[in-house]
Order: structure tokens, then C-alpha cells, then sequence
């Protein structure tokens, strides 16, 4: 049995992510005819049509065997690259490339604290960020195109993947409100409180908006799912939209601590509930070849979490 090489299975892969030759042929380097030869000899020793060949297509259409290879072949190029991690990791640890996921409402307020105590503690280490919402970086997590998260939890739903963590810290909510708001007289105001207001959140996709009823326990009917125009796409807008009146919302004490008010008017109290808030962490494969990398990097990861929150 021959089998395939582990550039003709990046081939495949590079199609699939890209869908478009050109494109995964710059991705991997070679020219679009070399990565097509190599596609069609993968198909020959294969025996089997890996690509549908539509003249009228322009972009590239997998078969059903075809999409079920590309699945095996991220595994089988994970398995690889982890040889190699595993000996790189035992020879000289927290060097070399890490590519990093972040959320959108942790990066912004933690990243510019924690990248700077980073270089210092590990100057041979080479961060990549991603910022995307928790669902994308899970997918690119499980795919090997990223090596480790920060993220918060819990992670529900289509983005609970299967994932080692580490949680770091806690990171408790507030409730914004608008000045003069009538909820602003108290110190602290309840969950139960919130439950004759128009919550404003972030849209869906963003874990925060899970993390609103998850974590605080809030009901589900003070939630606006699905009223047009009350969606964010940041932890910004909110506050523009809630200095605007346009309703109340919550913000984690990590972004407050980061300036998401910037001046805003805007009032903040403390959110009383049974588990007012999400706790922060590093999420990595199972069985990773880093797994210690990872764990010896927490306690940085924690301190800059505490140091931006205090």
C-alpha cells in the first residue's frame, strides 16, 4: 500500500480551507499547477474521486469520500506536527511559534498587559493572535490551526469541543446603566431587578450573550433575542448604545478595568446573583504534546488577569 505524503494531505486541507486553487497553492507555497498534480496523483493512488470536476465550477467541490478524507487528513497532519512538538517542547520549552485564540471581550483588555509581561518572561517565543468569537476558534482549535485559546467559561453549545482547560481567574459582571438610570441609587443591584429592563447584548455567536443568562442565571424573558437593532458587535457599541438609553447591559470587570467606557456617561453597579460572572482560561487539544508548555504558561496568564482587574 502506498501511502499519501504529508504535502499532497496539506494540499487537500489548504483546498479545503481556502476553496480556491490559487489560493491554497499560496498558502502552500507551490505553484496552482504543482498543488493540482498533487491532488490528482493523491487521487490515483487512492484508487477513488476526492473532487468533483464541473467545468462550470470554478471552485473546487468535494465528494462525499472526499470531504471525509479532508477530515482524516487534518487528524493525520495533527498526529505529525505533534512528533514534532513533542521533541521540540522537551528540548527548549515556550520558544518558538504559539498561535494563540482570543475572544473579541477578553483580548482588547487583557492583551496589551499580558503580551509586554510575556516577552520578557519568554523572549524566544513567537505569539500569533487570533481574535475571533468562541465557536471559530474551538473549530480552529480541533482543525490544528491554532494551538491554544483564551477564552471564558463555560462554553456552550456548538462550541463546547472536546478541550482541555485551565481555568485562570474570575472575571465578574456589572450592570451599565445610563445616567440617571433609577437602578443607579443602589449599590449593588439584583439580578431579579433587571427582569423590567431592555438587556442589550452582544449578537449571537459572541459567548458573552450565553453567558448572561449561563452565568448570572438571568431569566430568559428580560433577554431581547432576536428584536432588530438591539444586537452589538462589541463591548464598545454596548456602551454607546446603553450612554444612548437605549437599554441596560452587562460588562465583565475585565473590560471596565480596560477602559471600555472611555468616558462614556454611563453608571455601573455591582450585579448581585448567585454566580455573577465567567471565568477566564486556556483551553488546549486533549493530549497535546504542550499540555505542560501550557500549564507552566497559566501563571502569567493569571497574573496579568489580576493585575488588569485590580
Amino acid at each position: 500500500m502506498i501511502l499519501p505524503s504529508p504535502q499532497q494531505l496539506r494540499y487537500l486541507v489548504a483546498l479545503a480551507d481556502h476553496g480556491h486553487f490559487g489560493r491554497a497553492a499560496t498558502a502552500c507555497a507551490v505553484t496552482q499547477s504543482t498543488l493540482s498534480a498533487g491532488l490528482i496523483a493523491l487521487e490515483r493512488q487512492m484508487a477513488a474521486q476526492l473532487l468533483e470536476r464541473a467545468a462550470a465550477s470554478k471552485r473546487p467541490v468535494f465528494t462525499p469520500l472526499g470531504r471525509e478524507v479532508v477530515a482524516r487528513a487534518r487528524t493525520a497532519l495533527a498526529a505529525l506536527e505533534a512528533v514534532v512538538e513533542t521533541a521540540a517542547a522537551a528540548r527548549d520549552p515556550l520558544t518558538g511559534p504559539l498561535r494563540l485564540g482570543v475572544i473579541p471581550t477578553i483580548g482588547p483588555f487583557l492583551l496589551p498587559r499580558l503580551m509586554p509581561a510575556l516577552r520578557r518572561a519568554y523572549p524566544r517565543l513567537r505569539l500569533w493572535l487570533r481574535e475571533d468569537v468562541t465557536e471559530r476558534l474551538v473549530q480552529g482549535l480541533e482543525a490544528g490551526r491554532l494551538d491554544l485559546l483564551l477564552l471564558a467559561l463555560p462554553v456552550t453549545g456548538a462550541a463546547a469541543g472536546a478541550m482541555e482547560t485551565l481555568p485562570l481567574g474570575e472575571d465578574p459582571f456589572s450592570v451599565a446603566l445610563p445616567a440617571g438610570h433609577r437602578l443607579a441609587a443602589r449599590e449593588g443591584v439584583p439580578v431579579e431587578a433587571l427582569a423590567g429592563e431592555r438587556v442589550l447584548l452582544l449578537e449571537d455567536g459572541h459567548c458573552l450573550r450565553e453567558h448572561a443568562q449561563a452565568a448570572c442565571g438571568l431569566p430568559r424573558g428580560i433577554l431581547p433575542a432576536g428584536e432588530e437593532g438591539f444586537a452589538a458587535t462589541s463591548l464598545h457599541t454596548l456602551v454607546q448604545m446603553v450612554a444612548g438609553g437605549l437599554g441596560v447591559t452587562l460588562l465583565p470587570k475585565l473590560a471596565l478595568e480596560g477602559g471600555v467606557l472611555a468616558g462614556a456617561p454611563v453608571e455601573v453597579r455591582r450585579l448581585e446573583g448567585a454566580a455573577p460572572g465567567r471565568v477566564l482560561a486556556l483551553a488546549w487539544r486533549p493530549r497535546s504534546p504542550r499540555a505542560a508548555e501550557f500549564q507552566g504558561l497559566g501563571p502569567a496568564v493569571a497574573a496579568a488577569i489580576a493585575a488588569s482587574a485590580s
